[in-house]
């Protein structure tokens, strides 16, 4: 009752409203604005020059209206707050006043019960407390099951309420039932609608990430199942936390496949944690090295020089190959994998090969230990057979080049130079890194062996009749034959005749008319060419070839053909700094300096351009040339000057006998005149007066 009429009360104060007097007053004063026209007013009287009485009479209703609202408000305030008290004193008169519900006897009861005292109350109430467990949110107990119905498990953990858990939290327990002990996560004592809220995912990682800490901490070993594959490693399950295994801590020995390791439940060793993202970095090889330590300190103390061991191959490098003895790493160099040359272990060796090696030294300080596999077997020289011997036959491949020769391997760990000398009768060089290939099988005839010191000498062109002893009978001085060409040097030409025997073409023996700059100009390798047999040195094994003595010797004709002094028209072929090359006709070269080449308008000659040309030298011994341009252009204008002179002679003379002949016509007149003016004058002589 007391809130009906309290609310009553408020209803009424809402509904108050401002009078429609002040409504209307608002009405006029806004009308009398609009209607009349009011100035500024100042209390400054001498600014203004005071009011005339008609704007007096025209403010006044506005001040009045004014007045009139500023006492309505007031009015109002006075009435809300008069309100105001009057609620405050009947909510005040209500609550002092007594209702029948405060009378009633609540410890009275219509059933047949006992009471109980407030003394017997609390002590029941605490009685019942200690039978109850004190739990705090965010912490793990035990819980029992105590049903399993419609998807959900119901947990008793000895609250005043049981919890409910999705059964779906219990995927790693198929044969959960009523009875078992589990361990939960107190997320909330009371939710929204009062129930108790576990959960058994959050305390499966909170217990994880626990053992997590402590294998990392204390070095406890942990279970996990790798559940995938990424990147670099493997993703492994440590009771509901995903950790990560690097590949490289798998196991000791380097890992291809990490497809096998997933699905496996395996132990490891926590190696890293990051506390903030909860993650941590776990290892199973750090449990396998724990366990050999044991193991590599006993081997090492028991390892003999000479000793025979199994190992198993783990790792091959381009050097050798790394055993496992059995928790202790051992080396196998390459050159003690085999007797014989191999160029890299693989050739011998398998991964996860089973072998026996003999340990041929060890260092317990640095823990390491040289293997050899090859001791195990005798040196094959000192059961290579007798019948290898000088003069024998012996066949195999070459197994190694240097600049000197090859090295033929007869069996493995046998090996006899073949030197670049005894490849071929001929004297010409041989490189024999292109003459030799790696893995070519090759017969040569044993020149020396030296069973003690392990060396064998062997011979290639000694299995064949040195050609050279029949070297005269069969290509004598001047006779022509066709050769190969087999080699190109800045000097000559290399021409092979046969297997064996060759010689060389001087770059001076190629032509009898032009100059070669280089052999490679008149011929290449592999070309066939014809020669002749110019000397023979039988001792030094070597002939003298020539290429141009198969034709006639042009420079005899040429010295009548190209006399000095002579005119012909050349062509340059070619031009450097000191001088060019000019072709003369029957394409024969001709020298010019620099300077000889020069035109009338003082520049020089160009390639392919055509030239009058002068020989001033001719040496048939050297078989040379020399012309100029020049001196024809000279030649020219000597001509042209003697021309002009012998013109200008002849006018001269002509000139001469005319004037001559003039004068011999002149003297007969003048001797005429002559005497008449001596008859005048003997005429004055005698008349003087007249």
């Amino acid at each position: 009752m007391l809130q009906e009429e309290e609310k009553d009360l408020q209803d009424q104060a809402d509904e108050t409203p401002e009078t429609e007097a002040q409504d209307e007053l608002q009405d006029q004063a806004s009308e009398q604005e609009e209607e009349t026209t009011t100035t500024d007013t100042s209390d400054d009287d001498d600014n203004t020059g005071g009011n005339t009485e008609e704007e007096e009479e025209e403010a006044k209703p506005v001040v009045l209206v004014k007045k009139k609202i500023e006492d309505e408000e007031e009015s109002e305030d006075e009435e809300e707050e008069e309100e105001e008290d009057d609620v405050d004193r009947i909510l005040e008169e209500a609550a002092a006043a007594r209702t029948p519900h405060d009378d009633f006897d609540w410890k009275r009861s219509s059933k047949h019960g006992v009471t109980y005292s407030q003394e017997e109350r609390a002590d029941l109430t605490e009685k019942y407390d200690a039978t109850l467990n004190s739990i705090l949110e965010n912490e793990i107990v035990a819980g029992k099951v105590t049903s399993i119905s419609s998807g959900d498990v119901v947990l008793d953990i000895n609250y005043k309420s049981d919890g409910l858990i999705s059964l779906s939290e219990f995927r790693d327990m198929p044969e959960i039932k009523a009875g078992d002990l589990v361990e939960v996560y107190v997320e909330q004592q009371e939710d929204g609608r009062g129930q108790l809220v576990l959960s058994r995912r959050k305390a499966k990682l909170l217990r994880a990430w626990e053992r997590i800490k402590d294998s990392y901490e204390n070095g406890t070993v942990i279970t996990g199942t790798v559940i995938s594959k990424t990147k670099g490693g493997l993703i492994v399950d440590c009771g509901g936390l995903e950790t990560f295994l690097p590949g490289s801590q798998i196991d000791i020995k380097p890992i291809i496949d990490y497809d096998a390791y997933v699905g496996k439940t395996m132990e490891f060793k926590v190696v890293k944690i990051n506390e903030v993202i909860k993650n941590a970095v776990v290892s199973h090889k750090a449990l396998i090295e724990s366990d050999l330590a044991e193991q590599r300190e006993a081997i090492i103390a028991s390892l003999e020089k000479g000793q025979v061991l199994e190992g198993l191959v783990k790792n091959i490098t381009d050097f050798g190959a790394f055993l496992d003895l059995g928790g202790v790493d051992g080396l196998l160099y390459i050159t003690d994998i085999s007797w014989g040359r191999i160029n890299h272990p693989n050739e011998v060796l398998q991964l996860n090969q089973k072998i026996n090696v003999v340990v041929l030294d060890f260092d317990e300080n640095k823990k390491r230990i040289s293997l050899g596999l090859k001791q195990l077997t005798p040196h094959p020289w000192e059961v290579l057979s007798q019948q290898i011997e000088e003069g024998s036959t012996v066949k195999g491949k070459i197994v190694n080049i240097e600049d000197y020769g090859a090295f033929l391997e007869i069996q493995p760990g046998v090996e006899g130079l073949i030197h670049v000398s005894e490849v071929s009768w001929s004297n010409q060089p041989i490189n024999a890194r292109e003459y030799f290939k790696l893995g070519q099988e090759y017969e040569a005839k044993v020149v020396t062996i030296d069973r003690e010191e392990r060396k064998m000498s062997l011979s290639i062109k000694q299995l064949a009749a040195d050609p050279w002893d029949t070297i005269a009978e069969k290509y004598p001085v001047e006779s022509r034959h066709t050769g190969e060409v087999k080699n190109l040097t800045p000097y000559g030409v290399f021409v092979e005749l046969e297997k064996g025997i060759g010689g060389m073409i001087h770059i001076s023996d190629l032509s009898w008319t032009k100059r070669y700059g280089h052999p490679s100009e008149f011929t290449k390798v592999g070309e066939k060419i014809d020669v002749m047999i110019l000397d023979i040195d039988r001792e030094n094994r070597k002939l003298s070839l020539g290429r141009k003595q198969l034709d006639e010797n042009p420079w005899d004709t040429f010295e009548n053909v190209f006399p000095v002094g002579s005119y012909h028209e050349a062509t340059l072929v070619r031009r450097d700094d000191r001088g060019a090359i000019l072709l003369l006709p029957y394409g024969l070269e001709a020298y010019a300096p620099l300077k000889h080449i020069r035109k009338e308008d003082n520049s020089l000659a160009e390639v392919d351009e055509t030239l009058t040309v002068k020989v001033i030298e001719f040496n048939r011994d050297d078989k040379r040339i020399m012309v100029s341009h020049l001196r024809y252009l000279e030649d020219i204008r000597r001509e042209a000057d003697e021309q002009v002179k012998k013109a200008d002679k002849d006018d001269r003379d002509r000139t001469r006998q005319a004037v001559k002949k003039q004068q011999s016509s002149i003297e007969k007149s003048t001797l005429g005149d002559l005497d008449v003016f001596s008859e005048l004058k003997e005429m004055l002589n005698d008349n003087p007066e007249e």
